[in-house]
């Protein structure tokens, strides 16, 4: 099958992307808003954008259905955008991943996903977003940028302070994935566990190791 994106309505569009970049990392961004509510949403449009400095971004893909822009999205945008340019990404692990589903659940704006979840807000050290006390890893994160493209928005951070559980990583600064039990989202209500891996000796590969 050959298809042009153009061609095709975008829930079609959105099959397609979620069905074949599998798995995707899924981000727990929790936000605090400028009249000081909590906010917590999973997004799984999230990756590393660079290690010098350590930047991290997330896409919020679209508005509400009234067409306001989502809460998680407001929340994190720069002040003179109306937000408070923080936010907090914490790793969505087993241990939690029923509680990452619900997030995603629409509620009233007076309704936090904190009390509907189950989770529960820790203060952050630098920022004053909340992370998530179920997160082993987390991210405390500053706004860099919102990129506009089409609908979405792409929002990028630097990170600022870094909470990992002291089980998981080692005097080399190694994360034990193992343990971490770090989940990935597939398509619809599919998702991936990170513990079945397997390894390819690359350094072989690099020249003056053949």
């Amino acid at each position: 099958m050959h298809l042009s994106p153009n061609e095709l309505p975008i829930d079609a569009r959105y099959k397609v992307l979620t069905g074949s970049m599998i798995p995707r990392p899924i981000a727990m961004v929790s936000t605090l808003s400028v009249n000081g509510a909590f906010n917590v949403a999973p997004f799984s449009y999230f990756n590393i954008v660079g290690h010098s400095p350590m930047a991290l971004s997330f896409s919020v893909a679209g508005p509400k259905p009234g067409g306001s822009p989502k809460d998680t999205l407001r929340n994190a945008q720069l002040p003179d955008q109306g937000g408070t340019g923080e936010f907090v990404i914490n790793i969505a692990t087993e241990d939690y991943a029923t509680a990452v589903a619900m997030s995603a659940t629409p509620l009233d704006d007076d309704e936090s996903e904190f009390n509907f979840t189950g989770l529960t807000p820790l203060a952050s050290h630098l920022i004053k977003a909340p992370r998530i006390e179920q997160a082993s890893i987390a991210f405390e994160c500053k706004t860099v940028q919102v990129v506009e493209v089409g609908r979405s928005r792409l929002v990028i951070g630097e990170v600022v302070y870094l909470h990992i559980h002291d089980k998981l990583i080692d005097k080399r600064y190694r994360i034990d994935f193992a343990q971490f039990r770090a989940i990935g989202r597939m398509a619809g209500s599919r998702y991936a566990r990170t513990t079945d891996t397997f390894v390819i000796d690359d350094e072989k590969f690099f020249p003056g190791n053949r």
